[in-house]
C-alpha cells in the first residue's frame, strides 16, 4: 500500500487510543515509528512489529530469508534485540507444498541467526504466496532508537545500498544479470545485529534511527526529518548503490511503489542539482530489507566508524542533518 493510501486508512483509528490511557506504550499510532514499544519495568521494554509480502526473488528459500531479515529490521531500527517470532503465510492451493516448505526453512535460518524462535504461526489459503514474521524483541526502556531525535550537525549515515526494487523488478522482467541479483539478496538477507551490537556499546551516539523500506529513501528521511523538526542535506555522491541499480533505473525497470512514493513525498524534496530521472527513481525506489538510516552525534562519527570498520559492518556517510522546514530533504 502506497503511503498516502495508508495515512487515509489510519486516520480512522487517530484519536480512538488516548496515549494518556496507556503510560506503557512508549511508541504507538500517536508517534508511529518503526515498531511498537511497550514497557514491562524500569528496565525492559517490548519492542513488537510484523511485516509480510510476496516474493520479491523467484528463489523461495531466499524469498524466506529476505522477508525474514525484513521483518527483524524493525526491531534492530529500535535498537531491540529480537527472541521470538510467528510465520505469516498466504498460500495458493494449487502450489507444491515443497515451496511453502523452502519459504519457511528460509525464514527460520535467519530468525535463528538472529538468535530468536520460531513458535508458531498462521496460514490461509491466498492466490499467491506471501510471508513474513510478527516479532518480538526487548530493549531497555531508556534506550529505544526513534526517527525523532536527531539533531542540526548530525551527520547521517545509511548501512546498506539502495537498489533492491530496482534489481528485483528487473528480475520479474527477465532483464536482471545474475552477480547483480546476487549482490542484492546477499545485501537484503545481511541481518542489522551486528550494527545494532556497535550501537548498544556506543549508547548515545545515535539521536535518531529507522530502516530505509517500502518508502524509499526519500520517504523514510522524509519520517526523520519531520519527527526530528528538521531538514536532512543528502550528499548524492556518497550515497552506495547495488550492481546494477543505475543501468536498470536508466532503462526504466522501475518498480509501481517508486511512482508512489514519489508522488507522495517529491512534495518534501528539494535538490541544488539537475538530478537526472534514473536518479530520482533511486531516491523513491522502494527497498526490501534495506539499510539502517542513522543521526549520529557529530563528536561520536569517529568512533562509530572505527568500529563499525573493525567488526567488517558497511558505513556510509551520506550527508548531514541541518536546520530548515521539518520533513524536508534536500539532495546536493
Amino acid at each position: 500500500m502506497g503511503p498516502e493510501a495508508l495515512a487515509q486508512v489510519l486516520r480512522p483509528l487517530q484519536g480512538m487510543f488516548a496515549a494518556a490511557d496507556y503510560p506503557d506504550l512508549l511508541q504507538g499510532l500517536a508517534e508511529p515509528d518503526d515498531a511498537a514499544v511497550w514497557r514491562l519495568d524500569g528496565s525492559r521494554a517490548l519492542v513488537l512489529t510484523s511485516d509480510f509480502f510476496p516474493p520479491v526473488v523467484d528463489d523461495p528459500y531466499y524469498f524466506g530469508q529476505i522477508a525474514a531479515s525484513n521483518a527483524l529490521s524493525d526491531l534492530y531500527a529500535m535498537g531491540a534485540k529480537p527472541f521470538v517470532a510467528i510465520n505469516l503465510v498466504g498460500f495458493p492451493n494449487d502450489l507444491d507444498g515443497a515451496i511453502l516448505s523452502e519459504i519457511l526453512r528460509g525464514g527460520a535460518e535467519k530468525v535463528r541467526e538472529a538468535g530468536a524462535v520460531i513458535a508458531g504461526g498462521h496460514t490461509t489459503v491466498d492466490k499467491e504466496p506471501k510471508y513474513g514474521l510478527a516479532v518480538i524483541g526487548m530493549v531497555h526502556p531508556e534506550r529505544v532508537l526513534t526517527k525523532g531525535g536527531a539533531k542540526p550537525g548530525d551527520s547521517i549515515y545509511l548501512t546498506k545500498p539502495l537498489g533492491t526494487g530496482l534489481v528485483t523488478t528487473a528480475q520479474k522482467r527477465d532483464a536482471v544479470d545474475a552477480t547483480d541479483l546476487r549482490a542484492a539478496v546477499e545485501s537484503m538477507t545481511r541481518l542489522h545485529g551486528g550494527a545494532t551490537a556497535i550501537l548498544e556499546r556506543h549508547e548515545g551516539a545515535v539521536h535518531a534511527a529507522t530502516d530505509i523500506t517500502g518508502f524509499g529513501l526519500a520517504g523514510h528521511g522524509h519520517e526523520v526529518a519531520e519527527q526530528s523538526r528538521l531538514s536532512l542535506r543528502l550528499v548524492w555522491d556518497r550515497l552506495p548503490l547495488l550492481p546494477g541499480a543505475e543501468r536498470y533505473a536508466k532503462e526504466g525497470m522501475v518498480p509501481g511503489g517508486a511512482r508512489r512514493n514519489r508522488e507522495y513525498y517529491e512534495k518534501w524534496s528539494r535538490s541544488s542539482r539537475e538530478l537526472e530521472e534514473w536518479q530520482i527513481a533511486v531516491l523513491y525506489d522502494p527497498q526490501t530489507a534495506g539499510g539502517l538510516f542513522l543521526a549520529v552525534d557529530p563528536g561520536e562519527t569517529k568512533a562509530l566508524e572505527r568500529a563499525f570498520d573493525d567488526a567488517n559492518e558497511p558505513l556510509h556517510r551520506i550527508g548531514e542533518a541541518v536546520p530548515g522546514d521539518a520533513g524536508t530533504i534536500e539532495i546536493v
